[in-house]
C-alpha cells in the first residue's frame, strides 16, 4: 500500500500538507502511524509523556539548586529567572524565559537529571525553553504544545536525514541549530503560520549559526553548550517571528540544510566535538580540562 505521509525533504512535506490541508503537525503524526505499529492516540500519548519531561526539566532547573559533576555549570538559569522576575531585562520577558528555560534543561542534562534530547542531549534545552515561555506568556494549551512538538520532530527528521544534528559530525551548527530550527517552526505554527511559513523560519534559524564550531571544555557537555542552548531559544524566537511577518528565506530550506551538511564537513575535526579547538583550547580551557582529569 502507498504511503501518503512519506516524506524526507521541506519540499515534499509542504506538497503533503497542501494536497491534504494539513499542518505539519497533522502529517507528522500521519507519518507515524503509517510507519508504525500504533495507533493515532498512541503516538500523541507518548508525544505527551515527552513534553512533560521536557517541562519537569525546565521546572527543575529554574527552581532547584542545580550544579554539574564537573562545577562548571549550574544556577545560572535561576540568576536569569530572578532577574525577569524582578522586572529587569533587555531583550523582554518572553525571550529572557526562553532562555532561562533553555540554560535550565541543559543544567538538568549536565547534573545526570532526566531530558529529552531534542534532538541531542547538548541541544536539549532549545525547543523546551522556547515552549515553555510560550506556554506561560501566550496561554497555549497543553494539546498545542504536543502539537508543536510533532511539528518540531518533522523539521528534525528532515534535516537528519538530509544532513546531521550531531556536533562530533557537524559541528553545533547541526546541534544548536536543527534545535533551534525545529523549535521555530513549532512556534510558527502554534501561532497561525502557514507549513511555508514554518519552513522559512526553520530556515532562517540555521543561516543565523551557519559555522558554529563545537568545542565543549574538557570534552563535556556544558560550557559552553549552555550558553548556545541560550543563543538558540533567542534565534529561534527572531527567526519565527520574521516569519510570521512574512519575511521569507531567500535560500530554501532544503538547500539550507544542505549547505549546513557541506559546511560541517569542511570544518576542522578540531572544531566538532574533540575539545581540541576553539574555546577548549584557550589557556583557561586547557587548565579546567586538567583540573577535573587531573592531567
Amino acid at each position: 500500500m502507498k504511503k501518503l505521509y512519506n516524506f524526507d525533504s521541506g519540499e515534499k512535506l509542504i506538497d503533503i500538507c497542501m494536497k491534504h490541508n494539513k499542518k505539519i503537525w497533522e502529517v507528522m503524526i500521519l507519518r507515524e502511524v503509517e510507519n508504525t505499529e500504533k495507533s493515532y492516540n498512541e503516538i500523541f500519548d507518548q508525544m505527551e509523556d515527552n513534553l512533560d519531561t521536557m517541562m519537569n526539566a525546565v521546572e527543575k532547573g529554574l527552581n532547584d539548586e542545580i550544579k554539574s559533576i564537573s562545577g562548571l555549570v549550574g544556577g545560572d538559569a535561576k540568576k536569569l529567572k530572578e532577574r525577569y522576575d524582578n522586572a529587569k531585562g533587555l531583550s523582554g520577558k518572553t525571550t529572557l524565559k526562553a532562555v532561562a528555560g533553555a540554560m535550565a534543561v541543559l543544567e538538568v542534562n549536565a547534573s545526570m537529571g532526566q531530558i529529552v534530547a531534542a534532538p541531542t542531549a547538548g541541544s536539549s534545552g532549545v525547543l523546551p525553553g522556547v515552549l515553555h515561555a510560550i506556554k506561560e506568556d501566550f496561554q497555549v494549551e497543553k494539546n498545542r504544545l504536543v502539537e508543536g512538538l510533532f511539528t518540531a520532530s518533522a523539521i528534525g527528521l528532515i534535516i537528519a536525514k538530509n544532513a546531521t544534528v550531531s556536533g562530533a559530525d557537524g559541528g553545533c551548527q547541526a546541534e544548536t541549530g536543527s534545535a533551534a530550527a525545529m523549535a521555530s517552526a513549532a512556534i510558527v505554527e502554534l501561532e497561525g503560520g502557514s507549513p511555508k511559513e514554518s519552513l522559512h523560519a526553520a530556515a532562517m534559524t540555521i543561516k543565523n549559526i551557519l559555522g558554529l564550531v563545537c568545542d565543549p571544555i574538557a570534552g563535556l557537555v556544558e560550557s559552553p553548550c549552555v550558553k548556545r542552548n541560550a543563543i538558540g531559544a533567542t534565534n529561534a524566537l527572531i527567526s519565527a517571528d520574521m516569519a510570521l511577518a512574512r519575511i521569507e528565506s531567500i535560500i530554501p530550506f532544503d538547500e539550507v540544510v544542505e549547505a549546513m551538511y557541506k559546511v560541517g564537513k569542511l570544518l576542522s575535526p578540531s572544531l566538532k566535538e574533540t575539545a581540541l579547538g576553539g574555546l577548549a583550547a584557550t589557556p583557561t580551557g586547557i587548565r579546567i580540562a586538567k583540573e577535573i582529569f587531573g592531567k
